[in-house]
């Protein structure tokens, strides 16, 4: 499985960006989760939000709940976060993951397969 993630930039507290990750290689697992991570300077790679492939199903963070909402579009087999109200601490190198299943996985221990990262910067 190969993830292509793109996106990333600069961008004014309060504004807004959307990442996507595509897809690509051997993906058809009958069950799989895509999500995002994020990583900052000087911090551990923390879990920001994923998708059931099936079901459509998402879960967040707590620190991005009601400003971030992932989504996928099955036919390009990609995925997307689209990122409002952007504050400062939301700068990171952003992650895209994949793995096969279904559960509920917030730990990078989780995943399997990475993107290259994209990095999200936030001027306040």
């Amino acid at each position: 499985v190969q993830l292509q993630a793109s996106g990333g930039g600069l961008v004014q507290a309060g504004g807004s960006l959307r990442l996507s990750c595509a897809a690509s290689g051997r993906t058809t697992f009958s069950n799989r989760v895509m999500g995002w991570f994020r990583q900052a300077p000087g911090k551990e790679r923390e879990f920001v939000a994923a998708i059931r492939w099936r079901s459509g199903s998402t879960y967040y963070a707590d620190s991005v709940k009601g400003r971030f909402t992932i989504s996928r579009d099955n036919a390009k087999n990609t995925v997307y976060l689209q990122m409002n109200t952007l504050k400062p601490e939301d700068a990171a190198v952003y992650y895209c993951t994949f793995r096969d299943g279904s559960g509920y996985y917030v730990s990078d221990s989780d995943y399997l397969y990475w993107g290259q990262g994209t990095q999200v910067t936030v001027s306040s």
